[in-house]
């Protein structure tokens, strides 16, 4: 959610159309106060980022800031300060007091975007990746990749699926009929030499750790556990 704050009646239906156009959810405020009130009365939906204009009338974008980057509730929110005022001064002053960047007017609509996506992007928390890693192999189960040394190494999805089961559970031996069932999504095929033929092709693929993949006679497969060296 988006707050426009905006005195200019045109200006802000304008940003507001541009930021719906543009996915976004948005919400107008003509004045300083208003906003302040409503920001303090909707602590539980705070807005994502706030367009705020310095000059307004009541309370302007300057007060505005400034008590919110005194307040511990407000003072993460990402603020954007919009003015006619383009003067080194005025952008410095807004900037030192926490705003995340300034847009001076005239500006186009599609800026305007641009600059709150960029805001946002650096803002928001980043998530983390969920890693398995064993030593330089790493498997980014998000992303779907395998790196050994940093290299990409390409695997056909079942070798992937087997890689990723193996590592979630060192030490843990898996039968035939569990790996076929878990894999494949079938009943053990009896002799079939489809898993032997991928679990070759697995351990060839990642090189050095190739040897980690342990053959358990008669039983099944295993991934070599730090405890049993």
């Amino acid at each position: 959610m988006i707050w426009y704050v905006e005195d200019d009646l045109s200006i802000r239906d304008i940003g507001m159309y541009a930021l719906n156009s543009s996915g976004f959810d948005t919400r107008g405020f003509e004045d300083g106060i208003s906003f302040y009130e409503t920001l303090k009365k909707e602590r539980a939906n705070k807005p994502d980022l706030i367009i705020l204009d310095v000059m307004l009338p009541g309370m302007d974008g300057i007060e505005l800031l400034n008590k919110m980057k005194e307040s511990m509730e407000f003072r993460d929110i990402p603020v954007i300060m919009a003015s006619a005022k383009g003067q080194e001064y005025d952008r410095i002053k807004g900037l030192d007091l926490g705003a995340d960047d300034y847009i001076v007017k005239p500006f186009g609509m599609m800026e305007m975007v641009s600059r709150v996506k960029a805001v946002l992007r650096r803002s928001q928390p980043q998530k983390a990746s969920k890693l398995l890693k064993v030593d330089t192999l790493v498997v980014n189960l998000d992303e779907h990749t395998v790196t050994i040394d940093g290299s990409r190494v390409a695997l056909t999805f079942k070798e992937y699926e087997l890689l990723c089961m193996f590592l979630s559970h060192p030490g843990m031996v898996f039968t035939r009929e569990q790996l076929f069932s878990s894999i494949w999504k079938m009943d053990y095929m009896g002799d079939s030499r489809t898993l032997d033929s991928h679990m070759r092709s697995l351990r060839h693929k990642i090189g050095r750790y190739g040897k980690k993949i342990e053959t358990v006679r008669n039983v099944g497969y295993r991934w070599e556990s730090e405890y049993d060296q």
